[in-house]
């Protein structure tokens, strides 16, 4: 051991005697010198000599037995990753731009299950020990073109890599592809990774990860920070996409683990408190102006995999959520919710609606199922006077265009207060109980269209035809007058 280091050591030396040759020589390459410098033979015979000794070294490893070389790296791979690797084809070895080994067809073993395969595998060693296989030092492996293999038992596959020593190798991943399954193996999503780094942050003294992936056809960028000795997890996820970023610390001293998040929605700013096992995830969501006013309780199982959320305001904005640039639009416009593995139920009950004092009471019913948005049974009232409840209803997108179509059904409460609101003339006061009607609302052009209305259960004719010469759009429904002339227009058709 000691020859060959000081074999290591008597090249660099070479090394750096050339170097201080040339720099005194450089100087002097004139025309009428060149005949001098090329008589040096001492310049020419030094350079030979380091370039054969240092390609001899560095084709040192060529010459070591296959079945040596791969014991040795995936001894090196376990001890350093805690990765089990199979070389499934012979590892090749190259030594330009630096040293390296690569192999084809590999897979990483995990409690005797496969769980990842890999088209490619690059590992580069340390050039400071070549003589013997048993001395190489693993600094950077590349996995290139990798399918990993997730569920419910080992999704924490990725950041229990976290916990190995990074101070001196860095592991990558590239153009690869996670498949996260139930415990049916049915795939619930495909998530791919483009650009994938392990390595240790000298500012930060932690290993880090950082990621670029991709999910349900969007982008985004994932860092994680692993604090062992507090056993917590800094978290910061990035869809610049639609203008969201999360940022989570997560603690996992305990089997219920713990944890708050902070959301940035473009200029919004929420708060998530939660707890978690392996079994379900619990939490509790909040604005950061009054934990009462904006409240959200759900609870995701795992096993079987559905999710539940319940949420109370004094005030909702709906545009915060159906809005055109609203993040269930935007999520709506990736398909992201086109999946028969998503079952997902929202509930959310408020006072009052912001910017429109009239409606009151909101219970918002959705569920996502099969691939389907639907709002059926939700409900509000109308200044105490109406109660509107939709049925048959979704939410989807027809050509990049959200939309709402469905049914509702108004049940009237007290239609003399109606009618003291509209100005209705008191010959055209009929008694009315009940009326349903077919809807379509676009949400880009703010435009609603109205048809088939069935007043106390009779199709009126001359209310429909009248109907169908009205365009609503949503300035001229927020225009009063607008909105009482046409109403006006439609009761004196239903009185005759």
């Amino acid at each position: 051991m000691a020859k060959q280091n000081s074999f290591v050591k008597n090249l660099k030396n070479i090394s750096k005697l050339i170097n201080s040759l040339l720099e005194q020589n450089l100087n002097k390459l004139k025309f009428d010198n060149l005949k001098i410098l090329a008589r040096n033979n001492k310049i020419i015979l030094s350079v030979v000599a380091v370039f054969f000794f240092l390609i001899s070294y560095l084709l040192l490893p060529t010459f070591y037995k296959q079945d040596d070389i791969s014991k040795e790296l995936k001894n090196e791979l376990l001890s350093k990753f805690n990765l089990d690797f199979s070389f499934n084809q012979r590892l090749n070895y190259n030594f330009f731009p630096r040293p390296h080994f690569v192999s084809k067809d590999s897979i990483i073993v995990k409690n005797q299950k496969n769980i990842a395969e890999i088209n490619q595998i690059k590992i580069y060693v340390s050039l400071d020990n070549l003589f013997s296989i048993k001395n190489f030092k693993i600094n950077e492996v590349i996995l290139d073109n990798a399918n990993f293999e997730l569920n419910n038992k080992n999704s924490n596959f990725f950041i229990q890599i976290l916990n190995n020593n990074f101070l001196d190798a860095n592991l990558k991943i590239k153009n690869s592809n996670l498949f996260f399954r139930n415990l049916e193996k049915e795939v619930l999503f495909i998530n791919k990774i483009k650009n994938l780094k392990y390595y240790y942050d000298q500012n930060e003294l932690k290993n880090i990860l950082y990621s670029e992936n991709e999910i349900f056809n969007t982008p985004f960028s994932l860092e994680i920070i692993n604090h062992k000795d507090e056993k917590k997890l800094d978290t910061k996820l990035n869809l610049s996409s639609i203008g969201l970023k999360i940022e989570n610390i997560h603690n996992y001293d305990n089997e219920i683990k713990s944890g708050s998040t902070t959301i940035h929605l473009k200029k919004n700013k929420s708060f998530i408190d939660y707890k978690s096992n392996k079994d379900f995830f619990k939490f509790s969501y909040y604005n950061d102006l009054d934990k009462k006013k904006f409240l959200y309780n759900g609870k995701l199982n795992f096993n079987p995999f559905y999710s539940h959320f319940d949420g109370t305001a004094e005030e909702l904005n709906i545009s915060y959520l159906f809005g055109t640039n609203a993040i269930i639009a935007e999520l709506l416009r990736t398909n992201i919710f086109n999946s028969e593995n998503i079952d997902f139920k929202l509930n959310i009950n408020a006072n009052k609606i912001q910017n429109n004092r009239n409606f009151i009471n909101l219970f918002l019913k959705s569920k996502i199922q099969e691939g389907l948005i639907d709002i059926d049974n939700t409900q509000i009232e109308w200044k105490n006077n109406t109660i509107i409840k939709l049925t048959d209803t979704l939410i989807l997108v027809k050509d990049g265009k959200l939309f709402l179509d469905g049914k509702s059904q108004v049940t009237i409460k007290n239609v003399k207060n109606i009618y003291k609101f509209l100005l209705t003339p008191k010959n055209f006061r009929k008694q009315i109980k009940k009326i349903d009607f077919r809807f379509s609302y676009a949400f880009d052009e703010k435009v609603i269209m109205l048809s088939d209305i069935i007043i106390d259960g009779e199709y009126n004719q001359k209310v429909n035809e009248k109907l169908n010469n009205i365009y609503f759009r949503g300035s001229s429904m927020q225009n009063k007058i607008f909105f009482k002339n046409m109403t006006n227009d439609l009761i004196k058709a239903y009185a005759g």
